[in-house]
């Protein structure tokens, strides 16, 4: 078969073959290469960087998929479109697995490798696996410039992360100092507040009291989480209007081990109501405690090394322990002296590092940090609208951190990233030195250890990607796609950045996406094993039926709820478009190109006409406000029902007539599925692509004749048309429809075999007296329709009241038998809303079942009792 010739359509649809020639097709005629001196408006976006070494997720999918529909509609309506890709660096997660690789293949640190060395390997891990991702969106149909893909570590771009550090330290926005951060001990860095994930533990409050220096065999009682930390302790805290502490105040208690003398001290900060109102000091190893050490003049002393082993201050029994084992004999050890008073369970909120998916430590450290720029004006542009947050409900979640914002710590103790930009004198480190490069070439400067942030060079995103002329024309961007969860890692940063640097916001629209779930709810991971891998999906489903599927399940602004059947879904629905193709295919050649109003319309067509037209103001008003769901929504239900099952089927009459009827068809045809194939085209781009070619809807050839520069269709498909006479043939033919809905209910009800025709009375409504019903018959699968009066046929049938009219279906039934099946089948019914009304009414059942299951009987109940009442009716129409 010759893809994309005009040869005949095959009966079966082959997306895999469809999907790679259209790519391809694509890529040679550079389709989507932006042009920076095009006079068409700019529509821009760039991608979320994703990890250079990563590979494509379901998130991905997801997120990638809108902004290609975002871009992909833009070219349509005739702008010059740039979506810029790229990877980032990922400074945390690149440096951890090629250190992991190292141990286990090698059995070396990156110490004993050392700094050249290590980083020839990073980037040879990186140019090994690299750009994988990128293969895999190419797979999904992702329409970027690829020419112009960038990655975090380009010389040009890490050129402009350190001259963004150096420009705010100019300004007095970048210090370093000595504070209390964030520490991962697996991968020995600071962290911002951002990268620390809270999540609620179970353990342990553990009891224990110190002896009083001045009073020998008085205690006072101390609650503790980390008795791990105790020989830190440099004091214990009270509240000074605490009446059972008072006398305390000024007088010292031993610290058990190392056995020292510790003062007690009062501190206005101290919670009388938590634990026993007592509180060790720890300053080294808690926020709040290197406050209150910073209050009183407190010794800090760091009893913990940076991979979260006890160093020798902690005493030569601890030295070397890993924290949560010196946890348990610091436990044993209190146990053994007398001095643990008791272990009670607790729960709480404790910091994990995002990368390593550990617990942190509170590190007493000397980082850089920054005050973030542009903080009001970036406050600003989001409340007054200059940036538009969809949904809108996270403008106030931006807002929120904005006004309570934290200065970033934005140094990391790594080796793989941007190296900060500072040189210290060789002979005295004191003497600093803030620029790109050294002060001299004489070898007396040394360059500062630690790298930046990750973050730190990503903010920068939307603008260092670009150079001087791709900036003019396509900066500020159009929009951003991102998840919720980077909205302060990177959303807010990058329109401060953008303010600060360049003077404008980044971009005028940010789309939040959803987080994918599978259907119990649970976050989708490797580890629970929910998460399929999306080239499977595409291996099974293809490309666009991935694509249309997840759009269908992704509800604007709320979790996706993931279900393969719905990919599956994507799928059939492909299979339904490529089958509609064939079968217009089967009627003859392309329509003449002489107007619609120029044919003579039946009233069938006048409705599937108006009925695309309304599904096409719908599915622009849903792109707009970015409801990517309803259109998907709405092209569904439009094609598959108002077309394929309603339209196609009532056409088939005027079809076999031949003549002038079947001309109109055919023209009215090829107006809904070129239209139609030009909507759908930003969902489902290869399918579109190639009936686009194979029903000769292309105008030229190469790019001037794809889907993928086609206009979209007008908005009124009937200009010339009243609007009165529209409504009267779109209401005429509803009425037929749902007549012929009703035909068909009491068919299935009686249980008439589909081959079989029977005869249909009907009492015509007086609107409808003039109207045709050769289709209505057709649909009915009615061997005739004899019309009746109100008074009705005269004998016993069946019937149904619809808009067109009562409707009575001619059955040779046996009366009584039927009264006596249906008596049957609601006796089953019956007796199954027992068992449900039982289960629901079992106390112990209710309060101890999941939630979904409890769900799951309601539901059940109610599909019971929807069915007893259609039985009941159905006794009645006996």
């Amino acid at each position: 078969m010759m893809i994309g010739s005009m040869s005949e359509i095959s009966k079966a649809y082959e997306p895999g073959a469809v999907e790679e020639h259209w790519y391809g097709e694509w890529i040679r005629e550079k389709c989507f290469s932006a042009d920076p001196s095009s006079a068409k408006p700019a529509f821009s976006i760039v991608i979320p960087p994703p990890n250079v070494t990563g590979v494509l997720t379901l998130g991905h999918v997801l997120n990638n998929t809108l902004q290609d529909i975002l871009a992909r509609r833009a070219r349509q309506t005739g702008h010059e479109v740039l979506w810029l890709p790229g990877t980032d660096h990922a400074g945390i997660a690149t440096q951890t697995v090629v250190e992991r690789h190292l141990r286990k293949e090698e059995g070396k640190t990156r110490r004993e490798l050392g700094r050249e060395e290590f980083l020839r390997r990073v980037w040879d891990w990186k140019d090994k696996h690299g750009g994988i991702i990128f293969k895999q969106l190419k797979r999904m149909g992702c329409s970027c410039d690829w020419d112009r893909a960038r990655f975090t570590m380009d010389g040009d771009y890490s050129r402009q992360v350190q001259e963004a550090f150096v420009r705010l330290h100019e300004q007095g926005l970048v210090y370093r100092g000595k504070r209390m951060v964030n520490w991962c001990p697996v991968s020995q860095t600071a962290l911002s507040d951002e990268e620390v994930i809270m999540k609620p533990a179970k353990g342990k409050l553990y009891v224990m009291r110190y002896e009083v220096v001045e009073e020998p065999g008085v205690f006072l009682e101390i609650a503790t989480t980390r008795p791990e930390t105790l020989m830190g302790d440099t004091a214990v805290a009270v509240h000074p209007d605490d009446p059972r502490f008072s006398r305390f105040l000024g007088k010292h208690v031993w610290r058990p081990f190392p056995r020292a003398s510790i003062p007690v001290i009062g501190d206005t900060h101290i919670d009388m109501t938590f634990g026993t109102g007592v509180l060790k000091v720890t300053p080294a190893h808690d926020k709040a405690d290197f406050e209150i050490g910073q209050r009183h003049g407190l010794e800090v002393l760091d009893v913990m090394n940076p991979d979260g082993t006890l160093n020798d201050l902690a005493g030569p029994e601890f030295a070397g322990m890993e924290r949560f084992a010196a946890r348990e004999v610091a436990v044993a050890k209190l146990a053994e002296m007398g001095l643990l008073v008791r272990e009670e369970d607790y729960e709480n909120n404790v910091g994990y590092s995002e990368r390593a998916d550990v617990p942190i430590e509170p590190r007493l450290s000397e980082q850089w940090f920054l005050r973030y720029p542009q903080v009001e004006a970036s406050l600003d542009a989001v409340v007054s609208g200059r940036i538009r947050f969809a949904p809108d409900r996270w403008a106030k979640i931006y807002e929120h951190w904005m006004t309570n914002i934290q200065d970033w710590c934005i140094s990391r103790q790594l080796w793989w990233g941007h190296r900060i930009p500072v040189w210290y004198r060789r002979d005295d480190a004191s003497v600093m030195h803030v620029g790109l490069e050294a002060p001299d070439a004489g070898g007396d400067w040394v360059q500062d250890e630690d790298v930046l942030d990750t973050w730190f060079s990503s903010w920068l995103w939307p603008f260092a990607t670009m150079d001087a002329a791709t900036r003019a024309k396509f900066y500020p961007t159009t929009d951003l796609v991102t998840g919720p969860d980077i909205i302060f890692f990177w959303v807010a940063r990058m329109i401060m950045a953008a303010l600060e640097f360049t003077g404008e916001a980044p971009f005028r629209n940010v789309f939040f996406t959803s987080i994918i779930r599978d259907l119990k709810g649970r976050k989708m991971s490797k580890s629970l094993g929910n998460s399929p891998d999306p080239l499977d999906l595409m291996a099974k489903y293809g490309a666009d039926g991935l694509r249309f599927g997840l759009m269908r399940i992704a509800p604007h602004g709320q979790d996706v709820r993931f279900d393969e059947n719905q990919i599956k879904e994507g799928r059939n629905f492909a299979n339904k478009l490529w089958n509609a193709a064939r079968f217009r295919e089967m009627q003859g050649p392309v329509a003449s190109a002489k107007p619609l109003e120029q044919h003579e319309l039946s009233p069938y067509s006048v409705a599937v006409l108006v009925a695309f037209d309304a599904m096409h103001a719908g599915y622009r008003r849903a792109l707009d406000d970015f409801h990517f769901h309803e259109a998907a929504a709405l092209l569904y239900d439009f094609f598959w029902s108002a077309y394929c099952d309603w339209y196609v089927e009532a056409s088939k009459a005027e079809l076999a007539r031949g003549g002038a009827a079947a001309d109109s068809v055919r023209a009215v045809m090829d107006h809904i599925l070129s239209g139609y194939l030009r909507l759908l085209h930003p969902f489902m781009p290869h399918i579109t692509e190639e009936l686009w070619h194979r029903l000769g809807y292309a105008s030229g050839d190469g790019r001037a004749g794809m889907v993928l520069f086609a206009a979209p269709p007008a908005g009124d498909s009937l200009p010339s048309l009243a609007g009165e006479e529209k409504a009267r043939a779109a209401n005429a033919v509803h009425a037929v429809y749902d007549a012929v809905r009703g035909v068909r209910a009491l068919r299935a009800e009686f249980k008439v075999p589909s081959n079989v025709e029977c005869t249909v009375h009907l009492a015509r409504t007086p609107e409808f007296s003039g109207f045709d019903l050769e289709v209505f018959r057709a649909l009915a699968r009615a061997s005739g329709v004899v019309g009746i009066g109100a008074a009705g046929p005269g004998r016993k049938m069946p019937h149904v009241l619809t808009p067109l009219g009562e409707v009575y279906l001619e059955l040779e039934i046996d009366v009584e038998a039927e009264r006596g099946r249906l008596h049957g089948e609601l006796e089953k019914v019956e007796a199954e809303i027992a068992k449900v009304d039982k289960k629901l009414a079992d106390a112990s059942f209710v309060q101890g079942a999941p939630a979904e299951v409890i769900e799951n009987f309601k539901k059940r109940g109610e599909e019971w009792r929807a069915k007893k009442a259609k039985l009941e009716a159905a006794i009645v129409a006996l």
